[in-house]
């Protein structure tokens, strides 16, 4: 296992009482204090958002923030306890910085990362990471997964059209001469396998494979979540 890439900040431990209207979260403090966290993840959070589970969340002094708390973490108990990233502005974070560390013997060479690149139709998208100096300009495209079954992670959870967009426009990619990742961040360290979540978006996961025909390449990273921070425990089975 690898250092830690992502170290959390002090967290304080808590009880979900409800998520609702997307960005909010009723949290009971280990103190007994009931507050209102902001809640990073504007998906459904399907299997990971269970009322009644330990979280944590971190505290910010900013005055200009109307929610001093943000929910972080969530650990679930069905079987193995196992903590999940809530945080979704964490992993482009987190995957740009295993890029300058080259965690990713997969993507080989390449001397510049640029983070935010349009591209696509007529420019009109943006690429998360642009990787160049190499033998061919890589796209790099990250997609947070915490949906699972069993020890199969699975994206997405929900239908996504604007997934159905990446998937093409990466497609484009490669047909242009390029080279094209689909980077799924796997925010929990109990998966070992990943596939496309065919029973949320079956047109997705019929994308999917037409991707993979095409030439796109498909890194599913797996990350062990837990208080202290993060690590890459590398890629799961397609």
């Amino acid at each position: 296992m690898t250092e830690l890439i992502y170290k959390y900040p002090p967290l304080l431990p808590g009880i979900l009482i409800k998520r609702y209207k997307r960005f909010f979260a009723d949290i009971e403090l280990a103190t007994g204090e009931i507050i209102t966290a902001h809640c990073p993840n504007t998906g459904p959070m399907t299997g990971v958002c269970i009322p009644g589970n330990p979280v944590l969340v971190s505290n910010s002094n900013n005055p200009k923030r109307k929610l001093a708390y943000t929910w972080e973490l969530i650990k679930l108990c069905d079987t193995e306890p196992v903590w999940v990233g809530v945080n979704t502005a964490l992993p482009n974070r987190i995957i740009k910085s295993a890029l300058e560390l080259r965690l990713f013997p997969e993507m080989g060479n390449y001397s510049l990362i640029q983070p935010e690149v349009a591209f696509g139709t007529d420019n009109k998208s943006r690429v998360d990471f642009l990787l160049s100096g190499g033998e061919k300009p890589i796209f790099v495209e990250v997609k947070n997964t915490t949906w699972a079954k069993d020890k199969l992670a699975l994206f997405p959870d929900t239908v996504t059209e604007r997934g159905q967009k990446h998937l093409r426009e990466l497609m484009g990619v490669v047909r242009q001469g390029d080279r094209a990742v689909m980077l799924y961040f796997i925010n929990r360290g109990d998966c070992t396998d990943f596939a496309p979540g065919d029973s949320a978006d079956r047109t997705y996961g019929e994308l999917f494979r037409q991707a993979i025909s095409a030439g796109v390449e498909i890194l599913p990273c797996r990350f062990d979540v837990a208080p202290e921070g993060i690590r890459y425990l590398g890629l799961a089975n397609l």
